[in-house]
């Protein structure tokens, strides 16, 4: 029987034509989901590395392998995709980190901790630099050394101001004041004599006339020479320990 009636109402059964058509979907859905695996292992694979980079590692990264920062997530890809659609559908309360887990600055500490850094992350989360976080995000490493830019510092010169806009001293020991430098709004010259973490050893100058230039700190900033001097209190260490305490 063709049709079937029920309270007055036709249900046809599917004919042969539709029936195809769903052949063919199903098809063209099972091909997809083979050539979409195939080429997410193959960029996934070693070799295919270059396809996958964002950009030129920063300098003094140069040697690392993609491991030394980015370490898997936990499972497997089609676990990773699972979770990800379970949450999209509202059966997940959190989605799932899918190829590597997020690099943070944690991470990049774990090579650069130094304990005579000047300006340590953690002091940044104090309540009085709360106005700075909102402009800056001094507490984040990535704010200033943002990676796969091919540049060692990656925030314009001049970023000082929002801590020390109406900084003053005691006993100054410059020729010319500090008041006088930030009345006149000369933050481009702060690190000229100041370097920012400290690391370098040596003393600030007390003339303005033996500042590093805002060249040579522009240059630095990018992949120049370093203008600090080249003794360093504490040196980046070339191994990572992420597991330590």
């Amino acid at each position: 029987m063709g049709e079937l009636e029920a309270g007055g109402l036709a249900c046809s059964r599917p004919s042969r034509a539709l029936t195809s058509l769903e052949r063919r979907r199903r098809r063209g859905l099972a091909l997809g989901a083979i050539c979409g695996g195939v080429a997410l292992t193959a960029l996934l694979s070693p070799w295919a590395l270059h396809f996958r980079t964002p950009g030129a590692m920063n300098p003094g990264h140069e040697t690392l392998a993609c491991e030394a920062c980015h370490v898997p997530a936990p499972g497997n890809v089609r676990q990773q995709i699972q979770a990800n659609f379970r949450f999209l559908l509202g059966q997940r309360h959190t989605p799932a980190d899918f190829g590597a887990l997020p690099v943070s600055s944690r991470d990049c500490l774990a090579c650069h901790e130094r304990p005579l850094d000047r300006h340590p992350i953690e002091r940044f989360l104090e309540p009085r630099f709360k106005s700075a976080r909102q402009a800056i995000a001094p507490e984040r490493c990535v704010s200033c050394h943002r990676e796969h830019s091919g540049a060692r510092i990656t925030r314009k010169n001049g970023y000082c101001a929002e801590c020390h806009d109406g900084l003053t001293l005691e006993h100054d020991p410059l020729e010319v004041s500090h008041a006088e430098l930030v009345a006149n709004k000369r933050w481009n010259e702060c690190l000229g004599c100041h370097d920012f973490h400290g690391n370098h050893v040596g003393e600030p100058p007390t003339r303005a006339a033996d500042a590093i230039s805002n060249e040579a700190i522009e240059s630095y900033f990018g992949s120049g020479k370093s203008p600090y001097p080249p003794a360093l209190h504490a040196p980046a260490r070339k191994e990572r320990a992420r597991d330590e305490g």
